[in-house]
């Protein structure tokens, strides 16, 4: 199985000791966003979870916990982004997070880790020709130090709009440009263009819109074949593998104005304050009333000996 542990918060970011001691003690339990009586205990250990996945936005604070990786496989998104402190308040420089890259790459291999360049949006100051000109520099820095960049336009979902109500989706017209120029900057420098979840538009331009956390991805990070259930992904138009994932909504400090999973600050702020890094959940702890269900798990690695024919 792949274990989750940044579609909901930035777990290496901001709960770096939480999940040490949740790998060390070997199960996590998490709460259904939906259903918050309902918890779900999921096993930490190499015979069932076959990668761990990450997403973030930095990773240097879990990177003194990377010994605790050893028995597994692992996958790392790192996001990006040329924006600033006006639209990502608590995220660190490009230029510390690029370097911080460079030193995942190196650990775990250039295979483990991929660059997200998203959300895309344009405004005065994000225009589509910067964005071309700081993806190159970008793509400069990067270049052998990942083979992939996945990249999507900005979603105006409810939560969005009301943190970021001045921004707009982006036209066609400006999707297919940046598309473009992407995919030819990416090439230049050994880096394949991804889409997620954004259709086939920018397949022409040599983009691969196959999806970003697909089986694929994860069978090259671990170099072994998996049996994949019948997993879907979040949205109709996506093909990743992305269910249990052991973080919570409303719980990241970075406070990314086109976040999709904070409700607002102080919610994020007032959830922060609950964290115990020794509390097998997140945030808070368990209560008389909840529900504890043993997660379902296997390992999916495929184990057959394979003849290669001639």
């Amino acid at each position: 199985m792949i274990l989750h542990t940044g579609l909901r918060t930035d777990i290496p970011a901001f709960y770096p000791e939480w999940l040490a001691n949740r790998i060390k003690e070997g199960y996590v339990l998490v709460r259904n966003p939906y259903n918050p009586l309902q918890v779900t205990k999921y096993q930490i250990t190499p015979e069932v979870v076959d990668v761990i996945a990450f997403c973030t936005k930095n990773p240097a604070p879990f990177i003194p916990y990377m010994d605790l990786l050893g028995g597994y496989g692992q996958y790392w998104f790192v996001t990006i982004t040329p924006y600033g402190t006006d639209i990502e308040p608590n995220v660190p420089s490009k230029e510390i997070v690029m370097q911080d890259f460079i030193r995942l790459s190196e650990g775990v291999g250039v295979q483990s880790v991929g660059w997200r360049y998203d959300p895309i949006f344009l405004s005065d100051i994000y225009t589509v020709e910067r964005h071309i000109h700081d993806f190159e520099e970008m793509a400069k820095t990067l270049a052998g130090y990942t083979k992939v960049c996945v990249i999507s336009f900005i979603d105006l979902y409810k939560k969005v709009v009301r943190n970021f109500p001045e921004v707009k989706a982006v036209e066609r017209a400006d999707r297919l440009a940046i598309g473009k120029e992407f995919a030819q900057i990416g090439e230049k420098y050994g880096i394949t263009v991804k889409s997620c979840a954004e259709g086939n538009e920018l397949a022409e331009f040599g983009v691969d819109c196959s999806g970003c956390m697909t089986a694929a991805v994860f069978e090259n990070a671990i170099d072994c074949a998996l049996n994949v259930p019948g997993t879907k992904g979040a949205r109709s138009e996506c093909g990743c593998l992305l269910s249990c994932d052991i973080g919570a909504y409303n719980t990241c400090g970075h406070l990314c104005r086109y976040c999709y999973a904070n409700y607002d600050a102080k919610t994020v702020m007032d959830n922060m304050k609950h964290h115990n890094p020794n509390s097998p959940l997140l945030i808070g702890a368990l209560s008389p009333d909840d529900v504890v269900s043993d997660a379902k798990q296997e390992s999916w690695k495929d184990r057959q000996m394979r003849l290669e024919l001639m």
